[in-house]
């Protein structure tokens, strides 16, 4: 029967049936399937085989027929190919996930085995949000990567909430009040908002000096794309928060939008005060109604209960608590 050789990271060569003689052919051992997992997500993650053998060390007819074999155990097709990319199938993208999830957990477990004070490595998937991160968090980051250069971060931006558990996502960082009680969460302090519209919209109709006067004004509302809920004005009165009924304009679904639209003199917005803060310097927008700011928004690290013990997770959560302690990053979040 035709055999092919099998070379895995850090292992010694197997012999393994060839992936056209058999529809039944299973990988032989739990190692070689965690090798495999390894494998596949590194494609995924680099789009091609060629990249993925290469920082895998491995040579490519070896990653190649490592995912047929791969492929043959599951039963299910898990790579398209094409002559120019390579991009994970529908029943891949699950898989990819699950692979993330179960290999962190491995790598988790191994790592709390090891010497005491071993540096954490690894993959770290991140979601942010997207003016948060552009403008806080990323420009920060190089610090972090010069502290644990071992771990590898994957980044991502979104407004949407994002399902830590489904995406494979280890900490997402959130403003506001809305959690998920399944999650673990972890405050890092409140960002200051304020209510400003551009200077234009105010020569027009007017600055409201109270909130009587809102009625006399347009609001941009911030709606969102999960729940098609419609957030509108809120401010503090008598030490409450008060939500306050205003004619809309327009509405968007993200925060550069959500400002953007505040810049083309739609209406007012409240936004968190370092998002706005260039152009409140500019004078391009302008804040009002100083004295009833909204209430402060909370800003939390989730993540998964699993989690807890991630080395990767539990030093960058200490490491955000720590930068938003900051003189400089607290002055910009809370001023």
């Amino acid at each position: 029967m035709a055999s092919s050789r099998l070379v895995f990271p850090g292992r010694p060569s197997c012999t393994c049936k060839s992936l056209h003689t058999s529809s039944t052919f299973r990988l032989p051992a739990i190692m070689d399937r965690f090798n495999a997992m390894r494998v596949f997500t590194r494609i995924v993650e680099l789009g091609g085989f060629a990249r993925a053998a290469e920082s895998l060390h491995m040579p490519r007819a070896s990653v190649t027929v490592l995912i047929k074999q791969l492929e043959a155990h599951l039963g299910v097709q898990l790579l398209q190919r094409t002559t120019r990319q390579v991009s994970a199938t529908p029943d891949g993208k699950a898989y990819y996930q699950r692979c993330v999830s179960l290999l962190a957990d491995l790598d988790d477990a191994e790592a709390s085995f090891s010497a005491i004070g071993a540096e954490p490595k690894g993959l770290l998937r991140v979601d942010l949000p997207v003016s948060l991160g552009r403008m806080i968090i990323i420009p920060a980051l190089p610090e972090f990567s010069r502290r644990y250069p071992q771990i590898r971060l994957e980044i991502g931006m979104s407004d949407r909430p994002v399902d830590l558990i489904r995406e494979g996502v280890d900490c997402v960082l959130r403003a506001g009040t809305a959690l998920d009680e399944t999650l673990v969460a972890r405050p890092l302090g409140s960002l200051t908002q304020i209510t400003c519209a551009s200077r234009e919209y105010l020569e027009q109709h007017g600055t409201p000096l109270n909130l009587q006067e809102l009625v006399q004004h347009q609001v941009i509302e911030y709606f969102s794309t999960s729940t098609g809920k419609c957030y509108g004005l809120e401010f503090m009165a008598d030490g409450m928060g008060v939500e306050h009924a205003s004619a809309c304009s327009i509405a968007v679904n993200s925060a550069d939008g959500y400002v953007a639209a505040c810049e083309a003199g739609f209406g007012l917005i409240q936004v968190p005060r370092y998002h706005v803060a260039a152009q409140l310097r500019s004078g391009v927008l302008v804040e009002v109604l100083r004295l009833h700011r909204p209430p402060p928004l909370p800003l939390t690290a989730l993540y998964p209960p699993h989690r807890q013990l991630s080395r990767r997770v539990r030093v960058f959560v200490d490491w955000l608590v720590e930068l938003c302690a900051h003189t400089d990053i607290r002055d910009r979040l809370v001023s």
